[in-house]
């Protein structure tokens, strides 16, 4: 996903005091594949060449919205990326975390030439692959095929058609922990026969097999699961030289991702059908020799359908995290289809000391379908209630198999819905030198965003089209004598408010309504699904802040890249953000403790505040965000046959309560919830879920030598072998200890989970909880307290404790052979996480839970082997 940047602006050439300040360094981020794979959530990609692993698959996320962007930031981490220079034409928010820049969707014109393409397979194969740190037993069959063809040709004087198709299919087991009832915990208690009856349908949900990793814990079983993905993608383009200064090109793409989903326990996740396509025109024409103008038409379609597999119990159960829950999640089934329509128009003009560049579009954005929330149904199992004759304290295993839980929430109600939003943009900047040793970069950007309207007028987004956003962008390349080059950059950068974040506005009444019982009978919440609203009834209400804006962030930096040798490149650097407005969501109307009175679960309803709702959830520009960063690049391009570069950071990042990427709903909504809703900055400021203390990145290459005097070179058997590996070090990335209940005797009992724990051995805050046979040491039970009744909350803080570093090593060999006139063969075998290193997830953080500090998964996936064979011509 990402790419430390260091080679780009490394390579360039250190000239002379004489001669004019060389082009800013472009900076290297991630590559445009991987910001398909974050933009559509496409599992089974893996930027190798950054020095990431193959993902393990049991760690699942909904393949919609940006979870695939958060999802990497939490595993990887992120990688501290200098601009040497901000262009108006193009959006940096986020990117200084190693994001791609979302630039101008116009398509240069290709140069027309003869005919050409290539051909490439690609496979892997669980025989040549390793098992991972928890697998029992060998690894099952598994394999993965990826091939394509891509061809360019001449189809009339002056144009140039090229086509490109391909797929991949997976078909493989995933391996994973998970929770599992023990023997004795087979049975249900419940009197009541129907009961028997639900329970026991949970109960066979999970796997008849009992426990195998008893070593680690008590209910841990490693088993498999087959899952299946088939990716297709097919693409065309077209350029055609109208005139002798008026050129066309036109480009359509089309990509499917179907993912049969892993079922480690029946139901657990969705299965997945993306569709994505993009059809595009554009048009250029170079007024003069030092003036362009250009003009584009884009229409992208993206279909995201996530459905619970035909096993799936119904309702999501949680278990607190003593089992497995059971899924899918509550916000499936989704279907969604967004269009968006984008028009731009710019011109480029070099004329003396300048380089000016101006332009502007506008984009029309539709969202259309149904998103559930909690329309399945909700039960949550917890350490809760007492034996009414002994007085003991009933467990999580105990209430699920005597049929009572401590809460259920659902949704009944119309949740289909369209959204239509414009948004639209304006530059202008310019490059100028002013001297042969400064240059200067200077532009300006505007961009308003207007009120998203609902087309059957179901539901009214309360804030106001959002019209004041200027961006100025500011830097210099300044060549000091006998000091290098020095240069920085300074930018106002805007991010969006995400669709997710306003369409939940379909989840309040008349057309909807969200509801809870606390301590229900484990039937009679169900009869409330799937029957018309009451006007009248309470409910969970969300309310958009009318002030709402869009985020934004200060981005700055500055580089200095030393006079070098004519062997090696070094570069200094710094990048620094301030981000401002994001999105946080608020939990309010929670109930409150009465002295003296019954402060238990079945009491929260009749304890809040407004008696005509459950949760107040307010969405408004509640976050702040920090960071900084320090990197040092080393790059030898070419010496004796070595290629190598390096980079080192050093970085902090830091929120209040919500980072660049928080959407403000679903899991981003609890990610940043509070203990209380009083004070909440004070609770939740901490580092950010993505902070990493240190970074660094080797990739080298070796290319061996075709000499006369080695007989094996001779016959080409030996020399032009290229041998290339990449390490990658990083720090991990934070976590946090919570209670895992909110009842009576673990949390403050107000109606909503996220409760922190008492610290009661400070001496083990900071501390990395890295490896399976310490957590248990390095996290004790008894550094820990309950909260105590009448506490607001635990005075433990947010993302104390990290979680294991990445230590991984990507290694290949490949070859060009000569294959007769311009042919060319290719092979290359790719070994990825070579030396099969472990990267461990989390431990339990559930206090209340028996797993509590056991590490049970790793968040990469073990060695695997991947050949490759191309021709082109």
């Amino acid at each position: 996903m990402r790419l430390i940047p260091v080679a780009a602006g490394l390579l360039c050439s250190l000239a002379t005091a004489q001669k004019p300040v060389p082009e800013p360094v472009r900076a290297a981020t991630a590559p445009a594949t991987a910001t398909a794979r974050s933009d559509l959530n496409l599992l089974g990609k893996a930027d190798t060449a950054s020095g990431e692993a193959r993902r393990n698959e049991n760690v699942q996320f909904n393949l919609i919205d940006n979870n695939a962007l958060k999802e990497l930031n939490v595993r990887l981490g992120t990688t501290a990326t200098v601009f040497d220079s901000f262009r108006a034409d193009r959006r940096y928010f986020g990117a200084e975390f190693g994001n791609r820049p979302q630039g101008p969707i116009h398509l240069a014109p290709a140069k027309p030439s003869s005919f050409h393409g290539s051909a490439f397979l690609a496979h892997g194969n669980s025989i040549f692959n390793a098992r991972s740190f928890f697998t029992v037993g060998n690894l099952p069959p598994a394999h993965e095929n990826q091939y394509g063809l891509s061809f360019g040709f001449k189809p009339w004087r002056g144009g140039f058609l090229s086509l490109e198709a391909g797929q991949q299919k997976i078909r493989g087991n995933v391996n994973g922990n998970i929770q599992v009832p023990l023997a004795s915990e087979r049975v249900p208690t419940a009197t009541d026969p129907a009961a028997r009856a639900l329970i026991q349908r949970f109960l066979d949900a999970f796997p008849a097999e009992l426990p195998n990793r008893t070593d680690i814990n008590d209910r841990l079983l490693n088993t498999n699961s087959p899952q299946r993905i088939n990716d297709n993608n097919l693409s065309g383009r077209l350029d055609h030289a109208l005139t002798a200064r008026n050129f066309f090109s036109a480009r359509y793409t089309y990509l499917t991702q179907f993912v049969d989903a892993f079922q480690l326990v029946a139901g657990q996740n969705p299965d997945t059908k993306t569709r994505a396509q993009t059809a595009q025109i554009s048009w250029s024409r170079p007024a003069d020799a030092s003036t362009v103008v250009n003009a584009s038409i884009l229409f992208d379609r993206v279909t995201s359908l996530l459905v619970p597999e035909p096993n799936a119990v119904g309702p999501y159960v949680n278990f607190s995290n003593v089992i497995t829950t059971l899924g899918p999640g509550s916000t499936i089934p989704i279907d969604r289809a967004q269009n968006r329509f984008q028009y731009t128009a710019g011109f480029s003009r070099n004329r003396s000391r300048h380089s000016y560049y101006a332009g502007g579009g506008a984009s029309r954005r539709q969202l259309n379908g149904f998103e559930a929330s909690s329309h399945r149904g909700n039960l949550y199992f917890r350490n809760d209630f007492r034996d009414p004759v002994t007085g003991r304290g009933y467990t999580v295993m105990e209430n699920f198999l005597r049929g009572a839980p401590s809460r259920f929430s659902g949704a009944t109600g119309n949740a289909h819905r369209g959204y239509r939003q414009w948004e639209a943009f304006f530059y202008a900047g310019d490059s100028f030198r002013v001297s042969a040793a400064l240059t200067l970069h200077y532009g300006v950007r505007y961009e308003l965003t207007t009120r998203p309207n609902e087309v059957n007028r179901i539901d009214s987004i309360p804030y106001d089209s959002d019209r004041n956003n200027l961006a100025p962008q500011f830097g210099f390349a300044w060549r000091l004598p006998r000091w290098g080059i020095m240069r920085a950059a300074y930018g106002v950068q805007y991010g969006e408010i995400f669709p997710v974040t306003y369409s939940q506005m379909r989840y309040n009444p008349p057309a909807n309504a969200k509801f809870e019982v606390q301590a229900p009978d484990l039937f009679a919440p169900f009869r409330s699904l799937n029957v018309p609203v009451d006007p009248n009834g309470r409910t969970t209400f969300l309310s958009i802040s009318p002030e709402l804006a869009t985020p934004y962030a200060h981005l700055y930096n500055w580089t200095w890249e030393p006079l070098a040798s004519s062997v090696w490149r070094v570069q200094l650097g710094y990048v620094g953000s301030r981000f401002h407005k994001l999105l946080l969501m608020q939990y309010q109307n929670r109930a409150r403790y009465i002295p003296g009175g019954d402060n238990s679960t079945a009491t929260i309803t009749a304890r809040r505040p407004d008696a005509r709702y459950h949760d107040l959830r307010f969405i408004g520009n509640g976050s702040h965000g920090y960071f900084d960063a320090a990197r040092v690049a080393l790059v030898i391009p070419r010496w004796r046959g070595f290629s190598f570069e390096t980079s080192y950071w050093l970085s902090k990042a830091i929120d209040l309560g919500a980072g660049y990427t928080n959407t403000g709903s679903g899991d981003d909504g609890r990610q940043s919830l509070a203990q209380t809703e009083f004070d909440i900055w004070r609770d939740v400021k901490s580092v950010s879920p993505y902070d990493q203390k240190h970074g660094f990145l080797l990739r080298g290459a070796y290319t061996i030598p075709k000499t006369a005097s080695n007989a094996l070179s001779r016959r080409s058997l030996v020399g032009n072998w290229e041998i290339s590996a990449v390490v990658l070090v990083k720090s991990g990335t934070p976590f946090s200890v919570v209670t895992g209940s909110d009842a009576p005797g673990f949390g403050n009992v107000d109606g909503d989970q996220g409760d922190r724990p008492d610290i009661l051995d400070p001496s083990i805050l900071g501390r990395t909880i890295g490896h399976p046979d310490t957590s248990l040491r390095l996290l004790p039970r008894s550094a820990f307290g309950y909260i105590r009744p009448g506490e607001p909350r635990g005075n433990i803080g947010n993302n104390t404790f990290r979680k294991a570093g990445i230590g991984n090593v990507n290694a290949s060999l490949s070859r060009t052979f000569a294959a007769g006139g311009d042919r060319r063969f290719s092979i290359r075998a790719e070994a990825v996480n070579l030396f099969n290193t472990p990267q461990f997830a989390e431990p339990w953080r559930e206090l209340s839970s028996p797993n509590f500090g056991y590490i049970t998964n790793t968040l990469n996936d073990g060695r695997a082997f991947r050949f490759t064979g191309r021709l082109s011509w």
